[in-house]
């Protein structure tokens, strides 16, 4: 990793997806799961660990169990918290219209009501928006960022408008087809090719990931977010007020990511002040599970910096 400034550190790690038997498997995730009401909707989370506190916001069509390989780590010396946003997960719907402010200023909410002065927020994609708005409309809130292929630097391209409006039109037939998938998860992520088939997108080399592990990512599919969530992405710009973040930044991303262009996270580390950043070579979208060990490493080499 290397501070703003210099150029991004590029890393290229032999191995791909986690190595030997994950931990989260052995955890009862059950005496973790909380709901928390905030904005008068509940909503849900996973609440592990003690120390000093690590929020983990998930990325569009995402779910907690985005950071199944990560979460069991820093809890053990850190409180990890991991949240469905609304719309998403086990959260229902917001009252309010979906917009990534909103998201900022419901995880501030949470957080305050779980007693958590300030945290390192980590997000990725969708939730590294979410985190940024974090940073700038709640700086006290952030002790440090973390920034995993985080969407909100590229602008529309031309035929967004037009593709949001179909989305619109066929919004029951996305979601209907998600929920399809999630409800066959277990049986979907058996097959390495069916694997690579559906996450193409998303990471490098899919079907050298575990099954379980894309069963959980699969079973997030089918919630009501999806579209508003898309527009909500697509309406904010951002970037001209990047150079306001306070908070020392570390930035990761996979040099394959198809749906945010590694070159955005270029823009984010020369735009925001404190920053240093890496870039995994042969790594899509979800560094986090695609490079687990290494991600893992990162991220307490920066948490427990002076």
């Amino acid at each position: 990793m290397v501070a703003n400034g210099a150029a991004m550190d590029k890393v290229t790690i032999d191995h791909y997806g986690p190595r030997g038997r994950s931990p989260w498997l052995d955890v009862d995730w059950r005496e973790h799961q909380r709901w928390v009401t905030v904005a008068g909707a509940p909503v849900n989370l996973v609440d592990l660990g003690s120390g000093p506190a690590v929020v983990f916001v998930h990325g569009l069509a995402g779910s907690w169990q985005n950071w199944l390989e990560n979460l069991p780590e820093f809890a053990r010396d850190h409180r990890v918290i991991a949240l469905d946003l609304p719309g998403f997960g086990h959260s229902p719907m917001p009252a309010d219209r979906i917009t990534i402010t909103r998201y900022a200023a419901i995880v501030d909410e949470l957080l305050a009501s779980l007693g958590v002065d300030d945290a390192t927020i980590v997000g990725n994609s969708m939730g590294g928006f979410v985190a940024l708005d974090m940073a700038l409309r709640h700086a006290r809130r952030v002790r440090r960022l973390v920034l995993v292929a985080a969407a909100g630097v590229s602008r529309l391209r031309p035929g967004t408008d037009q593709a949001l409006s179909a989305l619109r039109r066929a919004e029951r037939l996305v979601i209907g087809y998600n929920a399809f998938l999630a409800a066959r998860s277990d049986l979907a992520s058996r097959r390495a090719k069916l694997r690579r088939h559906l996450l193409r997108l998303v990471a490098a080399h899919p079907e050298q990931l575990p099954a379980p592990l894309v069963s959980e990512q699969l079973r997030a599919n089918g919630t009501a977010g999806f579209i508003d969530a898309i527009e909500a992405l697509t309406t904010y710009p951002i970037e001209d007020r990047l150079p306001a973040i306070a908070a020392p930044t570390l930035i990761v991303w996979g040099e394959r990511d198809r749906l945010v262009p590694v070159g955005d996270a270029t823009r984010l580390h020369r735009a925001i002040p404190n920053a240093r950043g890496v870039i995994y070579a042969d790594t899509g979208h979800v560094p986090m599970l695609e490079r687990p060990q290494r991600f893992n490493a990162d991220l307490r080499a920066f948490l427990t910096e002076a």
